[in-house]
Formats: C-alpha cells, sequence, structure tokens
C-alpha cells in the first residue's frame, strides 16, 4: 500500500501514542504484515472445501451500503462475480489465498436497501442468510426476540464519534469538554450511545438533539457552531476534503474512548442456526480472519469493486481516494486491530459483560425486552477464531 500520498496529516501538537489513548487523532497510516492465508481448497480433508460444510452461497447481510469498513467481506469475492442492482447484491466465487473454496458469497447491501432495519432482524426474515454484522449494544436488544451470536469482531474499536470546529471551539478535547457547555450536540435519535453518555454525566439531556438526518446541513447553516455525531472513518475525510462549502478538519473524540466498549458491525450468526452451521464456521471465520488482514495491507483491488458497487446501486458516493484513506484511518485509530493480544477477530468476554453492564439498565428503562440473566457467552463466541492470524 502507498502511503505517501494519503490524504491529510497529523495535526495536534502530542504524540501519536498519547492521541491515540485519548481518540484524539485526525488521519495518518499505518502499515501491517500478512500471514498465510488458510485456504480450504476442494478436495481437502476429503471434502469439497466448504462445499462439504457450508451453504452455497454464502449469504452475508451488511449493515450498510458497501463500503472500506466492510472490506472483510468483499476482499473474498473472486473474478466473475455478477451485480445485481435491483436485489442490491453482489453474488462470486468465494476465493481464499487465491483459490476457489468451492462456494459463492453474496453479499447483500444494508442500511436504506432493507429499509434502515438491523441486519439481525432480517437475518431472521430470511434462513437463507448466514452472517449479518450487529453491534454488540444491538444484540442486547435483539436478545429476546432475534438473538445473534457473533464470531468474529472486524473491528477492534467502534468507528462512532462526536466530533467540533477546533476553530471554533479550541477548548475541547474530549466530549467530558462538550458537556461543560451548553453546546447543542447533534444525533440520531435511537443511538443507544447517547443514552449512554447522558446517563454517565458526560453530556446532558438538554443539550441533545436528535434531528441529525446524516447531512451536513445543519452543521453548514451554523457555520460549525454545535457538535455532531458521525463516523471517524467518514465525516472528517468528507468535511475536509469533499465538501467544498466546509473544506477544512474537524477535531473529534471517539464514542470508544468514553468508556462504551461495544464491537461495532461483529459478524454475526442466528442463535438457533449456531450449532447447524459450526462445522462451517470453523472453516469460514479463520479464512475471514486473513481476509481482514490481507484487505487492509493492499486494499486496492477490493476498494475498485466497492466503488463499483456504490455507483451500480445508486448509494451515496464513494470515491476511490475516499475507500483508500477510510482503510487508513482503521488502521491508524485501532479500529482494525489485535487489540490486547496478537489475534484478530477475537472478542473480549469483559469487555462484553460491561457493554451488558451499561446497555441493560437503559433498554429496561425504555421498557425494552431483553433476555433474562444475559451473559457474554449468549452474545459472543472465541470458538471459531484462529488465534494465529493477526496483524504483524
Amino acid at each position: 500500500m502507498d502511503t505517501s500520498a494519503a490524504p491529510g496529516a497529523l495535526r495536534a501538537g502530542r504524540s501519536y501514542s498519547a492521541r491515540v489513548a485519548a481518540g484524539l487523532v485526525t488521519v495518518g497510516v499505518a502499515l501491517v504484515g500478512c500471514a498465510d492465508d488458510p485456504v480450504i481448497t476442494p478436495g481437502q480433508g476429503g471434502g469439497d472445501g466448504l462445499a462439504a460444510v457450508c451453504p452455497d452461497p454464502v449469504v452475508v447481510q451488511s449493515p450498510w451500503w458497501p463500503q472500506s469498513e466492510h472490506g472483510v467481506f468483499y476482499h473474498r469475492v473472486g473474478e466473475g462475480y455478477t451485480i445485481d442492482p435491483d436485489q442490491l447484491s453482489v453474488t462470486g466465487p468465494l476465493v481464499a489465498g487465491g483459490v476457489d473454496t468451492g462456494v459463492q458469497i453474496e453479499i447483500r447491501a444494508g442500511g436504506p436497501a432493507v429499509g434502515f432495519q438491523n441486519a439481525g432482524t432480517v437475518m431472521y426474515t430470511d434462513e437463507e442468510i448466514l452472517l449479518g454484522q450487529v453491534a454488540t449494544d444491538d444484540a442486547i436488544g435483539l436478545s429476546a426476540e432475534h438473538p445473534v451470536v457473533a464470531v468474529m469482531a472486524p473491528m477492534e474499536v467502534a468507528p462512532y464519534m462526536i466530533m467540533w470546529d477546533p476553530e471554533r471551539f479550541p477548548e475541547f478535547q474530549t466530549v467530558v469538554d462538550i458537556g461543560r457547555t451548553d453546546t447543542t450536540v447533534l444525533y440520531f435519535e435511537g443511538a443507544t450511545y447517547m443514552d449512554y453518555l447522558v446517563g454517565a454525566g458526560i453530556l446532558r439531556a438538554e443539550q441533545i438533539d436528535g434531528g441529525y438526518d446524516g447531512s451536513p446541513s445543519r452543521w453548514l447553516a451554523e457555520d460549525g457552531d454545535l457538535a455532531q455525531q458521525g463516523f471517524a472513518t467518514s465525516e472528517p475525510f468528507v468535511y475536509e476534503q469533499e465538501l467544498d462549502a466546509w473544506g477544512k478538519p474537524v477535531r473529534f473524540q471517539l464514542i470508544h474512548h468514553t468508556g462504551y466498549p461495544i464491537y461495532a458491525e461483529a459478524i454475526v450468526v442466528r442463535a438457533d442456526l449456531l450449532e447447524q452451521h459450526s462445522a462451517c464456521l470453523e472453516q469460514l471465520v479463520p479464512i475471514l480472519q486473513q481476509s481482514l488482514v490481507d484487505y487492509v495491507a493492499d486494499p486496492e483491488a477490493t476498494n475498485e469493486l466497492i466503488v463499483e458497487l456504490t455507483d451500480a446501486y445508486g448509494a451515496f458516493p464513494y470515491s476511490r481516494d475516499k475507500a483508500a484513506w477510510a482503510v487508513a484511518q482503521q488502521l491508524e485509530l485501532g479500529i482494525v486491530g489485535n487489540g490486547e493480544n496478537d489475534t484478530i477477530g477475537d472478542f473480549d468476554l469483559e469487555r462484553v459483560q460491561k457493554t451488558i453492564d451499561i446497555v441493560v439498565p437503559i433498554y429496561s428503562g425504555q421498557r425494552r425486552d431483553v433476555a433474562p440473566d444475559l451473559t457474554p457467552e449468549d452474545l459472543v463466541t472465541n470458538e471459531f477464531i484462529d488465534p494465529s492470524i493477526g496483524l504483524s
């Protein structure tokens, strides 16, 4: 990956490591190495590759339009794929190490493509869907009626953030600083992390505004005189590089660094189908772990596919420059990473328990049904993770 042309540069005065620890960074790059790909080839182990144990196609319900945050799946789409612009999906050979594994992979767009339904809910309407992507807090909310179990965490740190204009608010260093003022914080109504921020006393109920519609219109109309939710892998690039009416950096802190430790967009299966698909997952999950390692090391070809798909689907504009920047941003912020060990994609059960302790009281206060006596093991498993696969 050529890092010389990556947009932007580090802009804060403190050290990189200190800024990462505080969640206060802009853009930059990091490089990783690759391990040997765990290829499952036809005939291996006396079977027909993944075809011996997995459904064909392996159907994935993604949480949004195609973007680099979902490269773990798109990187496995081999040559000869077909795009269905009506069904908003792509289907092609599922490859590992350049070898056809014997099954197809079908990746379906989410978000607006499914009426903004959570991927876990969609999975319960169609048993053909093997894998979806669901955040830990959402999985807790689904646990009573549509329980899912996460088998891999492609994001070690959630990319959700609160951003602000550093020229307008030079005194802001963290979200806590925002909460000490009357500054409006614009967000999507229903974001559970906002209930956490208010409940923890980090922000105040009277300063939050759930009227965010995903566009920069309010930000521009008020000339940045507010704070706003966003994705650290998207808005900082859009506002500085693509939004001519703004065209300057924003500053932000990740929600993760306020003490909200969810695993965003974890790869899940339906809880009632976990045992049925365990033989498939035993082989498939390591292939996905390696896919993530390989993608962030050399994302260009996969990014070409992602951009092609967004064009074919009529989705939000997604440029090659933004896709490349988003990969670098995921690495710099530790959004993609090994965490506390040398393994990519595994779960820390203490983090999951902390999330349960935070989120269950929030949902109970909202009179939302949650499975009783929920444990981390109800929500995640490391059973299928290969501990030898990670970034180097």
